[in-house]
Parts: C-alpha cells; structure tokens; sequence
C-alpha cells in the first residue's frame, strides 16, 4: 500500500537502495533554521548521482537548487554545509515563508553504516548518525541536534499499531493508518472482517476465545486501540493489554462507556494502575460516529503523541548552526 509522503527511514532506504546499484548518493540534513521553515530540524533528503532523489526540505522551491549542490558536492566529495534562503549567497533562491535554512550535504555515505542502522530500527531500537565536515559516524544521540561540531540525527522505530476489534470501525482505520505509513498489527474474532480486510491488503490475526491474549509485545512506540462494540470481548482483553510497554492505549464509545469500562478495570489486579493508563472516548473529535471520521479522530491523536516522544519540544523551533 502506497504511503502519503516519504518517511525518516524511507531516505536510509534509498541510500541503501542506489549503493545495491553501485551508484552514489548524498545525504542532505536540515540541520539549521532562522525564522521559519516549511520542514523540521532534521528532515533529510537522499540525492543520486543520476539526478533521483528521495524527501523534501521545502514545500517544493528549493528542491532542484538542492539536487544541483548535491551533484557539485558530489563531485568535490566532501561534506558541505550551505545556506538557502534569508542570508543566502544564493540571491535567486529564496523560501517563501522568508526563513534561511542550514543543510548539511554528506557524499558517499559507509554502506555498512545505513545497513547497521536500518537493522536497528528494523528491530524496534534507536539508531542515530554523526553528521559533521569530517563525515559521518555512529551516534548514541536520542534526539537530532547538534552537540560539539556534529549534528546528530536519531532515527525512532516506525509508528506501530495494535488494533483490536471488528466492523468497519477496525476496517476504516487500519486502511488509513497503513497508508499513513504506520505498521499495523490486526486483530479481530470476525472471519469476515478478516475477509474484507484481506481485500484491502492488510491482515489480520484471528481471536478465537476471548480469554486468550494475542501474542505480541509492544514497546515504547507501539500504540493499542480496542475497537470493540461487543464488550465481553474487550472485557477479556483490556487488563492483559494494558500490561504492555506502550506509548499509547485507547478505546473507543461514549463517556458512561468509558466509566463502566474503568470500573470494571478496577476490579482486577493492579486494575486502577492498568486504568490511569487508558484513554477514553478515543479521539480528537467529539463524538463522532462515522468510521472514516473515527479513523482520522484516532489516528490523529496517536500520531500526535508519537510525534511528541519521538521529537520532544518544538519540532519547528528555531535552531541556528553553530558558528
């Protein structure tokens, strides 16, 4: 399923790709802003010697300024760090939000180093680059930044989805959250939704009895959403959930659902703790009771709090290069 844009770990991706090919590439890290910027600290983009390229560090102005410097850096073969926009030496190039941005061109990435570090991320960890005038080195950075005279750049685990439930509601959000790009992992009792699911690509793992868990661990960018209109099922499965290390649980239906729902948690072992962490009426938009408007209600919500883990603060904030 095609996704809406290119993610962090699409551009290691292609890097890794075009070196398969025997072709280089440059990185190219966004790695300083004054004023504004349409992109965030650390938006990267991946430019071939045969003009291809992956990501975006504008809304489309820059773009083939940034291919051509990317060939020239190339072809000279060290790290460059240039400014577009406001301070620019560049006086035809400008953004049109008014802002000046920092980007760190690096040649001939290691191979090895992007492999290593999609294999970290492929296995639910963190991985993080060095990006400074000498080249590029591992990194233990958590967050992108600069520290010293490297700019760091942390790569977080895809965005991963446990979804639980049955209807169109499971169905509406699965399909839009596997577009989006997240990893979704389904779970349903009803062999049609399966069925229906199957159509659209996506699959999902059967729920036999309701007193048997699905095996799968999350983590600390794993979100778990209970789509359940039959609650003996969601009865069975929230405490054994709840236990698990994630960012974000929710449930959908109303706010006396959501009471009941607590109640009932609060009857089991280490129920009240289990409960603290579960949020209800799931969502971004009030009441809402169309599927696809659910989808994007909920999806939203996850999005945003993974968003608020992986990068902590301001995303857009302003952030010089150091002198």
């Amino acid at each position: 399923m095609a996704m809406i844009a290119t993610g962090p770990i699409d551009i290691l991706r292609f890097l890794a790709a075009r070196a398969d090919e025997g072709l280089d590439c440059v990185l190219v890290t966004l790695a300083g802003i004054e004023g504004s910027s349409p992109r965030a600290i650390g938006a990267q983009m991946a430019v071939c010697a045969d003009g291809r390229y992956a990501g975006s560090l504008s809304g489309g102005c820059i773009e083939t300024a940034v291919v051509a410097e990317a060939l020239d850096v190339l072809a000279a073969g060290a790290p460059r760090l240039v400014r577009f926009g406001a301070g620019s030496p560049y006086l035809d190039i400008r953004l049109p939000c008014g802002g000046g941005i920092d980007l760190f061109f690096h040649p001939r990435a290691d191979p090895d180093l992007i492999a290593e570090a999609l294999a970290v991320v492929a296995a639910r960890g963190m991985a993080a680059l060095a990006l400074s005038q000498r080249g590029i080195d591992r990194s233990d950075a958590l967050h992108s930044g600069w520290a010293d005279d490297a700019f760091h750049i942390a790569y977080a685990p895809a965005l991963r989805i446990v979804a639980l439930g049955q209807g169109e509601d499971l169905t509406a959000l699965a399909t839009l959250a596997a577009t989006f790009g997240a990893e979704v992992a389904l779970f349903t009792p009803d062999d049609r939704e399966r069925a229906r699911l199957a159509e659209r690509g996506l699959d999902a793992h059967p729920l036999p009895i309701r007193t048997a868990p699905p095996a799968i661990a999350g983590d600390a960018w794993t979100a778990f959403v209970f789509l359940f209109h039959d609650r003996d099922w969601e009865e069975a499965l929230l405490a054994p959930m709840l236990a698990h290390a994630s960012f974000y649980f929710g449930a959908v239906g109303s706010m006396r659902t959501h009471r009941r729902r607590l109640a009932a948690l609060a009857a089991t072992p280490a129920g009240a703790q289990a409960a603290a962490r579960l949020r209800g009426p799931v969502g971004l938009i009030a009441a809402t009771r169309h599927p696809a408007t659910l989808a994007v209600s909920i999806l939203a919500e996850i999005v945003a709090e993974y968003d608020r883990i992986v990068a902590p603060g301001d995303v857009a904030a302003v952030v010089p290069c150091p002198a």
